[in-house]
């Protein structure tokens, strides 16, 4: 099973590409709030941030490395959380694109998905009447023929053109499937334990948010990678918190964040990403377990420290 574990680390995303601007005003858009985000979520006890870019005009997803570089020198300055850049960055952008921030910005951590899949945003079309800017409603609508590509070629290319960052990669697995292939970049080397697997539910095209599927996912990942992992989990939407606690109780770590649900309970919106840290640690702390700080993280998963990074 899962490498044994004290503490349990909380990974907030903090914008990510998949809600629009029209959906939340709360939802981190310029860099300054994207900053202001991620050092909330720290304060209130996230030990990782998980970062994505928009365009300040509009919201528009983007992987241009020069936008991260307005954010990050302020969250390094302001906070000691570990920061963990998205490979993934929007399923309208080629894998080129979306490698660039990893590649060139040598984060500790960066998010690697584990397969092409459909991605499918369009049933959010019906939630909503109007939108602030022209991109949202083709981006949310095209996604019901849309493919997120991320190859067995595409994966080994990130691996080995960030093979010398010392960046360890948070291994997206939104199906089953994707912990084989993981195994299988294990097996090939490209990889290396500690494995930091993250079981993604409830996204239309990939595995479900039922109990049953996370028990699934963890006793697969169990039995691909033994103590040679640590596993965490995120729930899209509304069974956000719920997975978070069932992953906490069987030992593994969460994510929370506005990237993965805009909400902190049933028709509430958060405000804030420190609101669903804030949140899910209250919970945790009641289950009686123990919340990791950044510099706990990084000995969990064997980081390579924040100084070594090249923002």
């Amino acid at each position: 099973m899962a490498a044994a574990q004290g503490k349990v680390i909380i990974t907030c995303a903090v914008t990510g590409s998949i809600h629009t601007p029209s959906m939340s005003p709360h939802l981190p858009i310029t860099p300054d709030e994207i900053a202001a985000a991620a050092i909330g979520a720290a304060a209130a006890g996230a030990a990782i941030v998980h970062l994505h870019a928009r365009e300040p005009a509009d919201g528009r997803p983007t992987q241009d490395p020069k936008m991260f570089l307005q954010f990050l020198p302020k969250i390094k300055a302001a906070s000691n959380v570990v920061i963990n850049l998205t490979t993934g960055g929007a399923p309208t952008m080629s894998v080129e694109e979306r490698l660039q921030p990893a590649l060139q910005l040598k984060p500790e951590v960066a998010s690697l998905n584990m397969g092409s899949m459909n991605f499918g945003l369009y049933e959010m079309l019906g939630r909503y009447k109007e939108f602030k800017y022209e991109w949202e409603q083709p981006y949310l609508a095209g996604s019901d023929e849309r493919i997120f590509k991320n190859t067995f070629k595409d994966i080994a290319y990130i691996l080995q053109s960030c093979s010398n960052n010392g960046t360890r990669f948070e291994i997206e697995c939104y199906d089953i499937g994707h912990l084989y292939t993981a195994a299988h970049f294990l097996d090939r080397g490209l990889v290396k334990p500690p494995l930091f697997i993250q079981s993604v539910f409830g996204l239309r095209g990939g595995i479900g948010p039922h109990p049953e599927d996370v028990l699934h996912m963890k006793r697969t990942a169990d039995r691909l990678f033994g103590d040679a992992y640590l596993w965490s989990v995120l729930g899209a939407g509304s069974n956000q918190m719920f997975i978070a606690a069932q992953s906490a109780v069987m030992g593994g770590n969460v994510r929370v964040g506005l990237e993965d649900s805009l909400w902190l309970g049933r028709g509430t919106l958060a405000k804030t990403n420190a609101d669903q840290v804030s949140k899910i640690r209250r919970i945790l702390e009641e289950l009686g377990l123990q919340v990791a700080t950044p510099d706990e993280a990084r000995t969990m998963l064997k980081l390579k420290g924040g100084n070594n990074v090249a923002f």
